[in-house]
């Protein structure tokens, strides 16, 4: 976990950069780049891309942040804040709380209309989308991990992670019981923040917090960061050999929404639907319920475009015409 990278003075001032929002850059820029690359060998030229892409990144922030907002409502309707308060807490994107799937929910129909509206054909324009997400989001995660967020459930693999002091992994862990913080770092109102007094003036509370950590969880962040990048390369390698178009991206939907669901299970994500199974109770959090309902629509893709393009398979990608949306 790295939140903040470094300062930078400027104009008397000290501007910080955060981990979250390089990586934010970077997968844009990553996947702009990715998307001028296949469209260029897809037939479709690069520069739309890039309008497509800053109309997929306003509205993807707009709809990951709305949705993470109703997934932890609570955290924004707080009874011991003012409306101003919560409502800065809610535009407040600086450390986290983007939800992929709200943002691609929202993106999606935005970029399609796009796609009309320049003449681009809709479906092989989602094929070449596909991987295009998977990169982006591959790297994003890792933005999620420099940030402490989206992290996963406790663990004792060999590989878990923990995350420091006053991390999202310590704090949750601290409201829930979970683990023991320092009498010296405490507050009749919790853990002390490091970033404010005292603990900017007193070197021993920074040692002790230094030496202060969550207890071990999956860092989910990771796992799903290396799914990304490898469904980007499987759809690439889908994208280049003959087949139906708008197949690529039904069969991102299907691949993507089983990760999706497998990774929920190991995180700590909030259930907002719990259904009783064999006596047992299972509870699903709204990405557990996006990622099954991914999967259906991907199935239903596929299966439609197999009957109603079955005679219409896609060339090789150098073969294809070029589009003048000029």
């Amino acid at each position: 976990m790295l939140q903040e990278l470094f300062r930078i003075h400027l104009f008397g001032r000290e501007i910080p950069l955060y981990g979250y929002g390089l990586m934010l850059v970077v997968a844009f820029v990553a996947s702009l780049k990715t998307g001028q690359w296949l469209g260029a060998r897809n037939g479709i030229k690069p520069e739309l891309f890039v309008d497509a892409a800053l109309i997929a990144l306003a509205t993807g922030i707009l709809g990951a942040r709305i949705c993470h907002v109703l997934e932890n409502l609570h955290e924004y309707t707080r009874g011991d804040l003012t409306f101003t308060q919560n409502f800065l807490n809610i535009i407040n994107t600086r450390e986290g709380g983007l939800t992929f799937y709200g943002g691609f929910l929202l993106a999606t129909p935005c970029c399609i209309l796009y796609a009309l509206a320049r003449k681009v054909p809709v479906l092989l324009g989602m094929d070449i989308v596909a991987p295009v997400l998977m990169v982006g989001l591959g790297f994003g995660r890792i933005g999620c991990f420099l940030n402490g967020c989206c992290y996963g459930a406790q663990t004792d693999v060999p590989w878990a992670i923990r995350f420091p002091y006053y991390s999202n992994p310590y704090l949750d862990q601290y409201d829930h019981g979970q683990l023991t913080v320092p009498a010296e770092l405490q507050t009749p109102t919790g853990p002390l923040n490091p970033y404010l007094p005292p603990m900017t003036t007193d070197a021993t509370l920074r040692v002790l917090a230094s030496k202060t950590s969550a207890l071990p969880v999956h860092p989910t962040q990771l796992y799903s960061s290396f799914t990304c990048f490898l469904l980007a390369a499987l759809l690439i390698a889908y994208l280049s050999l003959p087949h139906i178009t708008g197949r690529v991206f039904a069969l991102m939907l299907i691949l993507e929404g089983l990760a999706r669901y497998v990774l929920e299970l190991i995180r700590v994500e909030p259930a907002v639907w719990t259904i009783q199974l064999h006596g047992q109770s299972y509870g699903l959090s709204i990405s557990m319920i996006l990622g099954l309902t991914l999967v259906v629509a991907g199935i239903a893709m596929w299966t439609i475009l197999g009957r109603f393009q079955s005679s219409e398979i896609s060339s090789s990608p150098r073969l294809v015409r070029s589009v003048d949306a000029g």
